[in-house]
Formats: C-alpha cells, structure tokens, sequence
C-alpha cells in the first residue's frame, strides 16, 4: 500500500520527519514502512482491506502525534500501475517526466466537475481527469505556469495530493519490490 500525505513539509510548514512518520506507521501495525523523499510517501504492509478505514487510522495517529490533520491518500500496487498505464503522454516523444504532474484524489469527481476541468483553457498547459487522478502536464515548468493547479482539488471538489512522475515510477518501484519480498518470504 502506497500513503501520500497532502501539504507535509511544505515552505516550513506541518513538519514530519519520515523516521516519525515511519513510528507511527509501525505503531498502527502497518508492517516494513518505507518513505521516500520529505513530502509524506510512505509504503509499507498491511492486512486492513478497507482504504477508508485505514486513512482514518493514518490521519488520526498522525493529528495525535503531530498536532495536524493532513489528507492521506491511498493507492494500492495495482492501482499505481493503472497510474502509469493510462498516462495520457506515455506515447509522446519528447516529455519530461519531471513536468508531468499526477494528482491523487481521494474519490472520483463528479461528471460535471470533470466537465469544467475539460472546459478550461489551459495553455500551454495539459490536462487530463482519469478516474480518481489528474493528469496535468507543465511544458515550461511549474513555476512558469499560470494555471491554478494547486486550486483543482476546489473546482473538482475531491481533496487531492501532486507528485511528480519520476516520484510515481519510484513509489511504484518501492511497492513492487515491497510485495516481491512478501511473496519471497521476505
């Protein structure tokens, strides 16, 4: 199971360390967490099935350790491959992955709120609602670019978290080698 916490870490703000963040993964019984970079990723094991009841438990340890309530977001292994298999620019020569930009959001939005994102003019920006994510592409860079993309969780009114491409393939990675070693006794 892959957790992506949404605004930890961020201009000095809702700080976690990922060894704490790992504590507290390990004191819900979440089994061999593992984090990747500052920005809340965390992977690990577990035998709750329900992704609900388990964002509930990971949001609620880390508000009674931390003294804040950051979404969490959940995606199984399986699911991040359905990630990275509907990448809308996975045949596109040329694209930089560090400027792909995939929001996970915590539920599908609704058909008109998907409309509106389809609606908007976002050049030369792209963008893209698959499911429960949002594609969005920056060809000049996020900094550079005008589009509110920070505000799309508002207009899809479904909270989400962004992580870059190279960060989904790595996450990917992490929960494949996770469940390999599972499977290998490990």
């Amino acid at each position: 199971m892959v957790a992506m916490l949404r605004g930890v870490n961020v201009g000095g703000r809702n700080l976690i360390k990922m060894e704490e963040l790992r504590a507290v993964c390990a004191a819900l019984k979440l089994r061999g967490a593992q984090t990747y970079v500052q920005s809340g990723n965390v992977v690990f094991r577990t035998d709750e099935p329900d992704k609900a009841v388990l964002t509930k438990r990971l949001e609620a340890a880390i508000e009674k350790k931390f003294g804040f309530r950051p979404s969490v977001i959940l995606r199984t292994t399986a699911e991040l491959r359905r990630v990275i298999a509907h990448n809308p620019l996975a045949k596109r020569h040329g694209i930089d992955p560090a400027k792909l930009l995939v929001t996970f959001l915590a539920g599908e939005p609704s058909a008109e709120a998907r409309e509106k994102v389809r609606g908007m003019k976002t050049h030369p920006e792209e963008m893209w609602v698959d499911g429960s994510e949002l594609y969005i592409y920056f060809p000049n860079g996020m900094g550079k670019s005008k589009l509110a993309w920070s505000e799309m969780g508002k207009l899809l009114q479904v909270a989400g978290t962004g992580r870059n491409w190279n960060s989904v393939l790595k996450l990917l990675e992490m929960a494949e080698a996770m469940e390999a070693g599972v499977q290998d006794g490990g």
